[in-house]
């Protein structure tokens, strides 16, 4: 069925849009000239109705706009804000990769607000242009959505994080004083208990968490009403700050537009280094699924010190073979965030003069990543962490086996005899207490007293964190 269509104009000419469409002749050629790639996030479509109601609303309490437009306008918002993801997703089909500056979901926007403000009013004529983009420019506009969908990513990013130091946190008071073998260099070394080595990469995250927490008020500085190259011309005065104090109330975080305008047009310095702190959590997530899946590696023929759930078969011809998918899901998302780490630090670094024009694939890295990372890390507490479990036998035989307590004998008899009992260990097979006692360095007595591996690993000097 051939599908019907209207005719609009816009400056450079008329356009046919189907005939039901809610966009306008802006939209439509961008439809055409740019249809590759993954469609706008719809929170950036979200936070930029956001912004178009702040600022009727604004326009509206300074006099800039009619009440009866501002509130068409807002009416249509509202209904906008309605629509289920799939439902609104037919009036914005525009693509990441279009305009560098976003201007054309700007214009997507200004358009469906106005087309849907004449449907619920059709006695006005609302304009895109000189009425739902009042006072801004997509200069302003797109780098203020940017923002504000990178701060709602990192408020769900943040207890997702949080979720995993807590499921951490238990395992870690679980087994506090389980003792097992350390490792270097992916050698023996001295022991330690497995809460202890839990405790580092709880410290990690712990410092992941803090960083991003310390950074995020560096989005909190928004563009708007620096319009098109940072002067604020068109912009009524007092608007940007009644925009900024809108915004606050709706994502509750409190907004600035007390910035350097320019800067906020062409730089995007805070979601630059923003992702740089995901990328170190992406690598301290990636350290510790890899780690816990080889400590987790066999059932027969690995370290197997711990037992990691058994969500779902892990093989197509190998019957009963569990693989540790949680954790390759983890680092498989890391690589992905390592990744775009590299495209925003190149896309921040690009755009000439006043204006970055990698804005959309900036924010779609970042929303990627903030996804992923908080997806994969909550299902990893849940799925791999909550039910993990050590195999205690097993580590008490690696570490009978182990040659690096020997490093307890060191202070009595110092490190050559030491080496050299652990040399002889490893070259005829004994066991440490077999090759100390034949040394004739070492008495039973003196052995058992000094190789005690609780004391070792000085776990009764800390505690397991609460």
């Amino acid at each position: 069925m051939t599908e019907e269509y209207r005719t609009e104009s816009d400056t450079l000419g008329p356009v046919k849009i189907p005939k039901d469409a809610l966009w306008g002749p802006q939209t439509e050629r961008s439809r055409h000239n740019f249809p590759t790639g993954q469609l706008m996030p719809l929170p950036i479509i979200r936070a930029l109705l956001q912004i178009k109601k702040a600022a009727a609303e604004a326009n509206l309490e300074l006099g800039a706009e009619p009440q009866n437009k501002a509130q068409a306008i807002n009416e249509a918002i509202d209904h906008l804000f309605t629509l289920s993801d799939v439902q609104l997703q037919k009036d914005f089909p525009l693509h990441v990769y279009q305009t560098g500056s976003g201007t054309q979901t700007n214009m997507n926007t200004n358009e469906v607000v106005a087309n849907e403000a004449m449907k619920l009013h059709p006695d006005l004529t609302i304009l895109p242009n000189d009425d739902v983009n009042r006072g801004q420019s997509s200069n302003d506009t797109f780098p203020t959505a940017m923002n504000l969908v990178a701060v709602q990513a990192l408020d769900q990013l943040e207890p997702a994080v949080q979720h995993l130091i807590d499921e951490l946190v238990a395992k870690e008071k679980q087994y506090w004083k389980t003792v097992k073998v350390g490792r270097t260099h992916l050698q023996d070394a001295t022991p330690l208990t497995f809460g202890q080595e839990l405790s580092g990469y709880i410290a990690a995250l712990k410092h992941d968490l803090n960083y991003l927490q310390q950074l995020k008020p560096t989005l909190y500085e928004l563009a708007i009403g620096g319009t098109a190259v940072g002067t604020g011309l068109n912009a009524p005065t007092g608007m940007p700050e009644q925009i900024a104090a809108k915004l606050s109330q709706v994502y509750g975080h409190h907004f600035t537009v007390h910035t350097n305008k320019f800067f906020g047009l062409a730089n995007h310095s805070g979601l630059n280094v923003i992702h740089g702190a995901l990328k170190a959590l992406a690598a301290d997530a990636f350290k510790l699924a890899q780690d816990l899946r080889f400590l987790a590696s066999g059932p027969r023929a690995g370290l197997r010190e711990l037992k990691l759930p058994a969500n779902e078969p892990g093989s197509s011809i190998m019957p009963g073979k569990v693989n540790p998918t949680q954790a390759e899901a983890v680092t498989m998302a890391a690589l992905r965030v390592f990744g775009n780490d590299t495209t925003i630090t190149m896309a921040s670094s690009q755009g000439n003069f006043e204006m970055n024009v990698y804005k959309p694939v900036i924010i779609a890295v970042f929303l990627e990543s903030a996804d992923l990372l908080t997806g994969t890390l909550r299902n990893f507490a849940d799925k791999a962490v909550h039910g993990m479990t050590v195999n205690a036998d097993r580590m008490n035989a690696l570490l009978d086996h182990s040659l690096m307590t020997v490093t307890a004998l060191s202070p009595h008899l110092g490190y050559h005899t030491a080496a050299q009992i652990a040399q002889l260990a490893d070259r005829e097979g004994l066991t440490l207490r077999q090759a100390a006692l034949k040394s004739g360095k070492v008495s039973a007595e003196q052995y058992d007293q000094w190789i005690d591996y609780m004391k070792m690993t000085r776990v009764d000097q800390d505690q397991p964190e609460e």
